[in-house]
């Protein structure tokens, strides 16, 4: 009853629906790294590996609601240097962006230099898939933890909360496979998807040292190179489409 009695105030109505885009823009970040990892196995593995890795998304941000009283001491400052307070969600948010970074550069070096071996994942089916599920469950800690810190700052409710994480992740998951496929079928989105991850993993270095960075300022870019992408794009298949129509 007093569930059902939470959504008599308009306002909370407000804050479900703010949070949901909160959460879904904040999701993309999570859903492109998947998208990029998962193209890199098998594909009788992908679907698995991306419904897996979204399920865990899930529910690490269902756990992490659990323990809100714990989530909000994150941020809690733990030591200084040089004037600087660190908390736990700032290392969180470093470490993570330091992955990041390092997981795109050697991606954008593997995308140049193919034939380098080193770069490639070696091993058999089993592995390739466990490394990709580990790494997927790396940046979903990292994500989830941003993503609960945001939603809390937003809204006492957790009710609210759960439902606009399950949303979000919802639409993760029926997004996942066509975001993929259309990443797999168009091989020059690759190396801008992974100059969106190096862009996303410096900011979170950055909002971990302290420098907040607005994130439209971080959407606004990445909507405008993806719309030149588009641009190239449609030129590129109007120019195969007139080579194919003279031949």
């Amino acid at each position: 009853m007093e569930f059902l009695s939470l959504f008599s105030d308009p306002t909370v109505w407000v804050a479900l629906v703010t949070l949901i885009v909160m959460e879904v823009v904040l999701g993309i970040d999570n859903l492109l790294f998947i998208s990029i990892l998962t193209n890199k196995l098998p594909v009788e593995h992908r679907e698995k590996a991306r419904r897996i890795g979204i399920g865990l998304a899930l529910i690490m941000r269902l756990g992490l609601l659990a323990t809100i009283s714990w989530i909000v001491q994150l941020t809690t400052p733990v030591f200084t240097i040089a004037d600087n307070e660190f908390s736990w969600k700032d290392l969180i948010l470093i470490a993570g962006g330091l992955f990041l970074v390092w997981k795109a550069t050697k991606e954008i070096h593997h995308s140049m230099d193919p034939v380098d071996a080193k770069d490639n994942i070696v091993g058999g089916a089993t592995l390739t898939f466990g490394a990709a599920i580990g790494q997927i469950l790396v940046l979903d800690l990292v994500f989830s933890v941003d993503s609960i810190i945001t939603a809390v700052g937003m809204t006492p409710h957790v009710p609210i909360m759960v439902i606009a994480v399950v949303v979000a992740v919802t639409v993760m998951l029926l997004a996942a496979n066509p975001l993929a496929n259309f990443i797999d079928k168009n091989p020059t989105i690759v190396m801008l998807a992974l100059a969106f991850l190096m862009l996303i993993g410096t900011t979170l270095i950055a909002e971990g040292m302290g420098f907040h960075v607005p994130k439209g300022y971080i959407y606004a870019a990445m909507a405008f190179s993806a719309g030149v992408e588009a641009l190239n794009m449609f030129a590129r298949n109007r120019r195969l489409r007139k080579q194919g129509a003279g031949h």
